[in-house]
């Protein structure tokens, strides 16, 4: 019986030639990523309640200072002094103020074929490099990092074939809320998505991590695109070379398989308070908005700043909207730099920002507050999610928020 992407991934990373969904592996994991909103608590552990704490293999980690960049309050600056002195004490590969971790760990980490556990849910996104990345909690993070293995439990896998091409004024971020609101919020729970198709080979990089990043939020244990040509131009681009590409046997066995035609997607909003809380964005038009958001990890590349920066060029932010731009790293912040991207948003008014999570984390920058709106290309829309309890966050794509930016109220591009 052949393999998926995911379980050859496994099986090379347990040492085995077969393995099956359902099967439990213990695991080495090529790669452990953890950012500041929980690395305090596994140095914590780390040095509390280990009896002999050590470091199997230091070049496998990578830290990231991301979510409250700049700190915003003397708590936040104790526990980033605690992870960059841990960092620095140990040598480990440390960032700060250089962007959101899943964007750098892409930009200058990530290899096809590799397993990588990162102490945050969106390291599905990973598998637009064809490697399996997960998500896991600090205990599950200290141990592979005391002793390099793990274990696992081989996801089923449902597979989407894509045809067709997206039409224009359509972006990968509808695709992938489409895709959400078709399965459920928990239509993949601890499951493998795989992506592959004649209609894969019609969206970029930057596409690609779109569709995988948001992929936890219908409930995926990790999310898998096939290696192809746009997958090595870009790791070529930045210097790596692949651990190992995989591609799903001819006779693989997946739990589902879904037909997609990429020219009958619209564009979507998801509507308070759930990602798969979907509708066509027209139907939320006219619904009044205090601010935007253009950035994350999802939604942060200069791809992204370029749709943006297309549609405000020559116009005007609301007078009555905040929208905050914020690059999703220093690379991408420079590119937008030497482009004119970032003065065009800021000659329409807008904020551009340090390249950091941003609102979409909700803890720093651009809360909203009690009764407030916010449409943005962050990743979840939860009550509470971008500030008060009582506000409300729509998603959508970098073109339905500029346009929503431009207009006061939600808006596609056409209605600019």
């Amino acid at each position: 019986m052949g393999m998926t992407i995911a379980e050859k991934i496994i099986a090379r990373a347990a040492g085995v030639d077969t393995v099956k969904a359902g099967d439990i592996h213990t695991v080495e994991v090529d790669q452990l990523l953890s950012n500041d909103g929980t690395t305090h608590l596994t140095i914590d552990m780390y040095n509390n309640q280990l009896k002999h704490p050590r470091i199997a293999d230091v070049k496998k980690l990578v830290w990231v200072v991301d979510h409250n960049v700049p700190a915003d309050s003397p708590k936040t600056a104790a526990s980033q002094k605690k992870m960059r002195d841990f960092a620095k004490k140990h040598g480990i590969t440390f960032y700060e103020g250089q962007g959101v971790c899943h964007q750098i760990m892409i930009e200058h980490h990530v290899r096809p074929g590799e397993l990588i556990f990162g102490a945050d849910s969106h390291t599905c996104a990973y598998g637009a490099l064809g490697a399996f990345g997960t998500g896991v909690g600090c205990t599950d993070y200290l141990y592979a990092m005391v002793t390099g293995k793990s274990w696992v439990l081989v996801p089923e896998t449902l597979r989407f074939h894509l045809t067709g091409r997206l039409p224009e004024g359509v972006y990968a971020r509808d695709l992938i809320l489409t895709i959400i609101g078709k399965i459920g919020a928990n239509g993949a729970n601890y499951k493998a998505m795989e992506f592959t198709g004649e209609g894969l080979k019609t969206l970029t990089m930057s596409d690609r991590i779109s569709i995988c990043n948001l992929c936890v939020e219908a409930g995926a244990k990790t999310a898998l695109m096939e290696v192809d040509d746009v997958a090595m131009d870009y790791l070529h681009a930045h210097g790596r070379e692949p651990k190992a590409c995989f591609a799903s046997d001819e006779d693989a066995v997946f739990a589902a398989s879904y037909e997609i035609d990429l020219s009958t997607v619209a564009p979507i909003v998801a509507k308070p308070h759930f990602v798969d809380n979907v509708c066509p964005a027209k139907e939320t038009a006219g619904i009044q908005i205090d601010e935007a958001f253009l950035g994350s990890c999802n939604n942060g590349r200069i791809e992204d700043l370029r749709v943006g920066a297309a549609i405000i060029k020559g116009k005007k932010v609301h007078p009555l909207v905040r929208f905050l731009v914020v690059p999703a790293s220093q690379e991408v912040y420079c590119q937008a730099l030497e482009e004119g991207i970032l003065q065009t948003f800021m000659e329409a008014g807008a904020i551009v920002m340090n390249p950091n999570c941003s609102v979409c984390w909700g803890g720093c920058q651009g809360v909203i507050g009690e009764g407030e709106t916010l449409i943005s290309t962050g990743t979840r829309n939860f009550k509470g999610r971008a500030g008060h309890k009582d506000s409300f966050v729509y998603l959508a794509s970098a073109a339905t928020v500029t346009a929503s930016a431009i207009k006061g109220e939600i808006a596609t591009a056409d209605m600019t």
